[in-house]
């Protein structure tokens, strides 16, 4: 089957995973920026990072898949914790939102924690932060999550949460 990688990634830990997959599966891996036609392949493997709600590149890429017959695994990429239902319904509403619900239904979808270096975030992305940080500061203690006492704890730090053995189960599905 001819299947190709391909990653959105801003800071790097989608690309890293989406390096580590090809590694694993001997799938070339592409950033969405470079596609130009994915046409000729049976299978995608999408890898993309998780910001303000949606995940990088995968509207772009997965509008040229409206008149193919592609197996398609979507992979998430961002800090939360995927272990927690509540999260994943989350991401899965915010993918949801970028591609057609046909591909969506027939879509294998995976979610992977990955981290933050809040010294190399763009100046939007640390207002976006920055906001997101006096909002959980101004709610009170009790009705914080665990969630939001991690950001809080890890705010302007960096952090790393990436499990290279958690793409096991994605490279046996590929396989």
């Amino acid at each position: 089957m001819k299947s190709l990688i391909i990653y959105g990634s801003q800071y790097g830990t989608a690309k890293a995973y989406a390096a580590k997959l090809s590694e694993i599966t001997g799938i070339p891996c592409v950033s969405y920026k470079n596609i130009k036609d994915i046409r000729d392949y049976e299978q995608i493997i999408y890898l993309g990072g998780l910001y303000a709600g949606g995940v990088k590149g995968l509207k772009s890429t997965f509008r040229r898949l409206k008149r193919c017959n592609v197996k398609t695994i979507v992979v998430t990429v961002g800090l939360a914790d995927v272990k927690k239902q509540e999260n994943t319904d989350h991401i899965k509403a915010s993918v949801a939102k970028q591609i057609e619900k046909d591909i969506l239904e027939n879509s294998l979808i995976f979610h992977l924690r990955g981290g933050i270096d809040y010294s190399k975030l763009n100046f939007k992305h640390k207002m976006m932060m920055k906001m997101l940080m006096h909002s959980l500061k101004s709610k009170p203690a009790e009705s914080l999550t665990q969630e939001d006492k991690t950001l809080i704890e890890t705010y302007n730090k960096k952090v790393d949460f990436v499990d290279y053995d958690s793409l096991k189960q994605i490279a046996e599905v590929i396989q």
